[in-house]
């Protein structure tokens, strides 16, 4: 009978690639890996620069949108951010409670909540396009124009490959 040891694999590893390790079951899908990697990782600084401005990842998406578009029923906010509609309307308390959003009956529908951005957020637009404007410099840091240009390309690319194959061609949030 043999038992494990803390650090011991469950089962064996296959052998060494080229590069960086990868986890065994990662060997199949290196670009897949990276990917979830690095937007783990961008979701991550995105966190750090958005914290200064009070808000958490995926906020500044919902008041882009708001921004952008005026005030909007919830349901046409979940489905524009495709999120689960308990995290939205979560992130409209927390927002509202900020005073950023304001929600009030639709007039048209009183069944329907209007979801509206504040006056007092538009000082927070120009700190979030800084905001993102930082994260770009932070993200791209050391590629030159040709390689912002080509990475954009490819993964406008990788992009539509996803969106036909999940059939959630809406487009970019």
């Amino acid at each position: 009978m043999t038992h494990e040891t803390a650090g011991d694999p469950v089962c064996s590893p296959p052998p060494p690639s080229c590069g960086e390790p990868l986890p065994g079951c990662s060997l199949g899908g290196p670009v897949s890996h990276a990917v979830s990697r690095v937007s783990r990782l961008h979701r991550m600084a995105a966190a750090k620069v958005l914290r200064g401005l009070g808000l958490y990842p995926g906020q500044e998406f919902l008041l882009m949108h708001l921004w952008d578009a005026g005030p909007l029923r919830q349901s046409e906010l979940i489905k524009t951010l495709d999120l689960d509609p308990s995290t939205v309307t979560k992130m409209l308390q927390r927002l509202e409670q900020a005073g950023h959003v304001r929600r009030h009956p639709d007039p048209a529908d009183r069944r329907a909540v209007l979801v509206e951005a504040t006056a007092e957020s538009c000082a927070l637009r120009w700190a979030v396009e800084d905001a993102w404007t930082q994260l770009e410099g932070q993200t791209l840091a050391g590629l030159d124009e040709t390689e912002r240009a080509e990475l954009i390309r490819l993964l406008g690319k990788v992009e539509d490959n996803l969106c036909r194959q999940t059939a959630d061609c809406t487009g970019p949030a």
